[in-house]
């Protein structure tokens, strides 16, 4: 099995160009999404930790912002319950889909919590700042002050571009996403 990491900035389409590479994806950020929809057991916790911002389940995605953006220190508390889960699942995905020929991981932190492993091939996804500014105002709860606490979690992007064996060009049009994820997998098969 080949295990594809898909690196890059914040809103730079690493889970668009996942998708498109037509291979199973371990999205993490769907994931984190249905933990705080399903799983009961990790919202005592949060609740647990977090009384004044987590109120009621399933967790609403405004509960944790406002956590984040309250107290530096949450983001930490957050990660140290959520990371753990996540991993978990991962690690059934690998295992479901250990016959397969390519696997994709879109985990936004995957330099940044050593989930990749040395054999992976990572390929940096490359977006003009402006055009991920431009898209990322267009999200419905997108938060500046939110999205400059998850930057200062995050490895430096030139440090992900030199750890990176491919460097996709993303103007988010599928044409030319597509044309560029075929040549890497002729490159790497």
């Amino acid at each position: 099995m080949i295990r594809i990491g898909i690196v890059g900035d914040i809103g730079s389409g690493k889970s668009f160009v996942a998708k498109c590479f037509g291979y199973p994806v371990f999205d993490a950020d769907a994931e984190v999404i249905k933990l705080y929809q399903t799983n009961k057991n990790c919202f005592d916790k949060l609740k647990k930790i977090l009384p004044k911002n987590i109120i009621s389940f399933p967790i609403k995605k405004k509960e944790i912002s406002q956590a984040i953006i309250s107290n530096k220190s949450n983001i930490k508390k957050i990660i140290k319950i959520v990371h753990p889960v996540i991993r978990l699942k991962m690690n059934k995905f690998l295992n479901k889909n250990k016959n397969k020929k390519i696997i994709i991981l879109d985990v936004p932190l995957l330099l940044e919590n050593k989930l990749n492993k040395k054999n992976d091939i990572l390929i940096f996804i490359d977006a003009k700042k402006y055009e991920i500014l431009k898209r990322l105002k267009k999200r419905k709860n997108f938060n500046l002050k939110l999205f400059e606490k998850f930057k200062k979690i995050q490895l430096p992007l030139e440090y992900k571009r030199k750890k990176s064996q491919f460097i996709l060009k993303n103007n988010f049009t599928n044409k030319s996403v597509k044309k560029n994820i075929k040549r890497i997998i002729k490159e790497i098969l």
